[in-house]
C-alpha cells in the first residue's frame, strides 16, 4: 500500500463509498464539526470548513441532500424565479445569486415565468413542492396567492429591482421611475421636446409602470407634454418592438427621440429606424435601460441605464440565508443607477426642434 492509500481510508463496509466519519478522520476534525460544515457553514470557521471541504474532495464524499434536510430541517436550496431566460440581465442575475449562494452552502434551483403572473404563481408552487428554503422574485407586483403560499410555509423571499422601505415585503432594487426620469431630463436638456416612449406591459409589471410614470413626471414638471400617441406599447421581443417603432412614428413623424424601457426594445428601434431610413442620432436619439454587454458595441453605441445587477443578486442571496439564519438584515436596499451616456443620443437637429 502506498502513501496515497494509507492517508485517503475505505469504508468501513470495505466498499470505495465514503461516510462523513472517512471526512472527519481525513480532515482531522470531530463528525459533528463536518456535519456543521456542510449544513451550517457560517458556524465553523473558514480555515475548518477548507479542511473538509477538501477532505471530501479528496474522498468524492457528496453529503446526501435528503439526510441533510433531514438532521437540519432545510433543503438548503434556494429558488429563483425570471421572467425568461432569453434576456441576459436575468442571466447575469441568476449567475451572481447562484455564486453567492453556494459561498453560503446553498443549491439553486431556477425558473421562468414567461413574464406571466399565472405563470409565475405556478413556477413558485412547483418550487415550493421541491423543497426551497428561500426565493428570489423579480418586481414586488405578485399575486396575493404567492405571498400567502411563501408566508404559511414560512419560506424566505426577496423582491428585486424594485425597492421600497415602506413595503412589508423584503426587497433590493433600484428606483425604476427615476432612472426614466433621469434620462427624460437629459433628452430634455438637448433640446428634445417630441419625445416618444416604448414602453413594456405596464399592466403585468410594475416595473414597466414605474418606469413609464417617472417619464410621465419629468415630461409634466418640464412642462413638456407626452401625447398618447407618442407612447407604444411592446413585450420584450426584437418583432414586437420594431412593430411598436414603427406604429409609434406613424402615429407621431415628428418624433425627435425615443425612449425605451430596455436594452433589447431600444436595439430593436435602431434597426428599424435603419431600416426605414433614418439616421441615429442626426435624424432620431434612441435610449435603452439595462446596459447589456452588448449595448457598447452597437453602431451607435447605445445611451441607457446602468444598473448593478449583480450586486443586486448577491444582495438578494445574503438577504435570503439572513432571514434563514434569523440574524438581523436590512428589509430594504436601494442601489444606484447610472446614465451612461453614448452615441445613440445627440441634439435633435433645428427643423426637427421647430416642427418644421
Amino acid at each position: 500500500m502506498d502513501e496515497t492509500d494509507q492517508r485517503v481510508p475505505r469504508n468501513r463496509r470495505g466498499s470505495n463509498a465514503t461516510g462523513i466519519r472517512d471526512v472527519a478522520r481525513l480532515a482531522g476534525v470531530s463528525t459533528a464539526t463536518v456535519s456543521r460544515a456542510f449544513n451550517a457553514p457560517e458556524t465553523v470557521s473558514e480555515k475548518i470548513r477548507q479542511q473538509v471541504e477538501q477532505a471530501a474532495r479528496t474522498l468524492s464524499y457528496i453529503p446526501h441532500n435528503a439526510a441533510r434536510a433531514l438532521s437540519s430541517q432545510r433543503s438548503r436550496t434556494l429558488g429563483i424565479v425570471i421572467p425568461t431566460v432569453q434576456n441576459s440581465i436575468f442571466a447575469e442575475q441568476v449567475e451572481w445569486l447562484q455564486r453567492r449562494a453556494l459561498s453560503h452552502g446553498y443549491t439553486t434551483l431556477v425558473a421562468h415565468s414567461g413574464f406571466t403572473s399565472s405563470g409565475e404563481a405556478e413556477q413558485v408552487r412547483q418550487l415550493v413542492r421541491n423543497g426551497i428554503d428561500g426565493i428570489m422574485l423579480v418586481g414586488a407586483d405578485h399575486l396575493a396567492e404567492v405571498y400567502s403560499l411563501l408566508q404559511s410555509r414560512r419560506i424566505a423571499y426577496v423582491n428585486t429591482s424594485v425597492c421600497d422601505p415602506a413595503s412589508p415585503h423584503p426587497s433590493v432594487g433600484f428606483d425604476n421611475g427615476a432612472a426614466m426620469a433621469h434620462t427624460t431630463n437629459y433628452l430634455l436638456s438637448l433640446g428634445h421636446r417630441n419625445i416618444g416612449v416604448i414602453s413594456g406591459d405596464i399592466h403585468n409589471s410594475d416595473r414597466a409602470r414605474l418606469r413609464l410614470q417617472g417619464v410621465l413626471r419629468a415630461m409634466a414638471e418640464a412642462e413638456v407634454a407626452l401625447p398618447n400617441e407618442r407612447i407604444a406599447h411592446s413585450d420584450y421581443s426584437m418583432e414586437a418592438s420594431r412593430a411598436a417603432c414603427r406604429d409609434l412614428l406613424s402615429r407621431a413623424p415628428e418624433t425627435t427621440a425615443i425612449m425605451c424601457h430596455n436594452d433589447v426594445q431600444a436595439f430593436a428601434a435602431l434597426l428599424e429606424l435603419q431600416r426605414l431610413g433614418f439616421v441615429v442620432p442626426r435624424d432620431i436619439s434612441v435610449t435603452g435601460f439595462d446596459d447589456l454587454e452588448w449595448a457598447r458595441h452597437l453602431q451607435p453605441a447605445l445611451t441607457t441605464i446602468r444598473v448593478p445587477w449583480g450586486r443586486m443578486a448577491q444582495i438578494a442571496a445574503d438577504m435570503l440565508v439572513a432571514q434563514l439564519d434569523r440574524v438581523e438584515y436590512r428589509h430594504s436596499t436601494m442601489l444606484d443607477f447610472d446614465l451612461v451616456v453614448r452615441e445613440s443620443t445627440a441634439p435633435p437637429r433645428p427643423a426637427a426642434q421647430s416642427g418644421i
